[in-house]
């Protein structure tokens, strides 16, 4: 849940120059960010990390909705299991705050299995604190969406 309006909170997922202030777990940055938000259009993400690794993935957006709903497939250019996974992202508000429930359904059993055993839960926990951190810069400085 986070401290602003959906379409604020959908922006922040949508929007490169959002994007890049808050994506990826601590000591991780964009370093490339495309979005082309439209049905059929794809989307590029690559971060560097603290060691000067780099993780490139990217997908096609499958239903867009602005404020509501953002599905797309999701593919990392050295991915160590096997198919795209589909990314379900539900924003609902009440009251000024937003709750995104991300679904991600992985092409096989083995693919959610391998994602399992990976630190994902530290990044996304670390990657959503700088969200709600940018949320109330933003709503702070602004009152509205940049």
């Amino acid at each position: 849940m986070f401290d602003g309006p959906a379409p604020l909170v959908f922006a922040a997922f949508t929007r490169p120059e959002l994007l890049v202030r808050w994506y990826g777990a601590r000591g991780w940055r964009l370093v490339e960010c495309e979005v082309d938000l439209r049905v059929g259009g794809r989307w590029r993400f690559v971060s560097a990390g603290p060691g000067g690794e780099r993780m490139g993935q990217s997908g096609v957006y499958q239903q867009v909705e602005p404020a509501r709903r953002l599905i797309c497939t999701e593919l990392f250019d050295d991915q160590s299991y096997p198919g795209e996974t589909l990314v379900a992202h539900e924003f609902t508000e009440l009251v000024g705050r937003t709750t995104v429930t991300t679904t991600l359904r992985y092409a096989t059993a083995e693919g959610r299995d391998t994602v399992l055993r990976y630190p994902m839960a530290r990044g996304v926990g670390e990657s959503f604190a700088r969200l709600a951190d940018l949320l109330h810069q933003t709503s702070t400085t602004r009152g509205e969406a940049p």
